[in-house]
């Protein structure tokens, strides 16, 4: 995700269909999620394991193409004033996203994902332009792995959750620490070196925007690895793939745009049909006479006491609070007050009610 305009010059094209599939792949997520955060449909996407999993390959793969955009860049000497350039414009990008977040939801917004992570993975990926590949390797390796060993909670708070190695993650939309993602960044450095060592392409390619050099499209790889061959020769001249590799081009401006542009066409879409008011009181309801009927077995009551502390929610605009991931002690008490009073209404009026005959 580190191009933002088409360049001048011949590019890689299988790296910008690449990027350009990531982007349409992180369009249908966010697409999803923006669908059940508004209530249009009944399932969540961070809950289910082929989203998260459709979700991880996403950000994996522009993680891993940081890595490799940044060998074909800067591999053979770092170009300082193109690499700043690009810097900046990933970071204000990444502060202009954590911005917008927190504007719209203080609680969990986006204080380090996947723009800031490549504006750090980019810095640190200097280091191991030249390093031996036994040494990136063995490094990934540890990033990825470590994980699964080691974890305390410490990393759980905010201050330090952008290390990773958390017990529990903090509330946030989205979190890529350095603790596994930054391994895999390595990883594409490594492939980047390798394919570069099998003499598959000219020596002095380059794929990011404004590179001294690129590669010629007309010339042929010499022999090498048949993989790295063959993705040498990809011209990327059928329909889609000049589709996906223009989008792959403007990953950047699409990724800042793309999801105000999406939650605001469903917000007003959910605005008048009232979808997402429905959609929440239901499953309020649900929720809630489910964790009822487990403490006091009786279906009237428990209706009953869920219904009078939904009609108190939306009638004190408490939906907010009620969401909210962290919650003042002040507002646990108003909630706690709320449903207690709940409870002693139902109870009242069920003691009150005469008699069935």
């Amino acid at each position: 995700m580190t191009s933002i305009a088409p360049a001048s010059r011949p590019r890689i094209a299988a790296i910008d269909v690449a990027r350009g599939v990531a982007i349409v792949a992180m369009i249908i997520y966010h697409f999803s999620w923006d669908l059940a955060f508004l209530g249009f449909v009944d399932f969540d996407p961070t809950q289910s394991l082929p989203w998260v999993i459709f979700q991880k390959s996403i950000v994996g793969t522009f993680i891993f193409l940081t890595g490799v955009s940044l060998v074909l860049g800067h591999g053979e000497t770092i170009r300082w004033r193109p690499f700043w350039r690009r810097f900046a414009m990933i970071l204000g990008a990444a502060l202009l996203i954590s911005a917008g977040t927190y504007a719209f939801n203080p609680g969990t917004f986006v204080y380090f994902g996947v723009l800031h992570a490549i504006a750090l993975f980019s810095l640190l990926g200097l280091a191991f332009l030249t390093a031996p590949l036994v040494l990136i390797i063995g490094l990934a390796i540890i990033l990825i792995g470590l994980q699964l060993f080691v974890q305390n909670p410490l990393f759980g708070e905010k201050l330090w959750s952008w290390i990773g190695l958390w017990d529990a993650p903090p509330p946030t939309e989205d979190l890529v620490p350095i603790f596994p993602w930054f391994g895999v960044a390595l990883l594409g450095i490594a492939a980047t070196r390798w394919a570069l060592a099998t003499r598959v392409r000219p020596e002095k390619a380059a794929d990011l925007p404004g590179a001294t050099a690129r590669p010629d499209n007309d010339s042929e790889p010499s022999e090498g690895s048949s993989f790295v061959t063959r993705l040498a020769r990809f011209k990327g001249t059928s329909s889609p793939s000049r589709v996906l590799a223009k989008l792959g081009r403007w990953s950047l401006v699409i990724y800042v745009l793309h999801q105000p542009i999406l939650i605001g066409i469903l917000m007003g879409i959910a605005s008048l049909t009232g979808i997402s008011e429905t959609r929440r009181a239901e499953n309020f309801l649900s929720s809630c006479q489910s964790s009822c009927i487990q403490s006091a077995p009786d279906a009237a009551y428990c209706t009953a006491y869920c219904a009078c502390t939904l009609n108190s929610i939306e009638t004190d605009n408490l939906w907010p609070m009620l969401n909210a991931p962290q919650r003042t002690p002040e507002q646990d008490i108003a909630l706690s007050d709320l449903t207690n009073q709940c409870a002693a209404e139902v109870l009242d009026e069920m003691l009150l009610a005469p008699p069935e005959k």
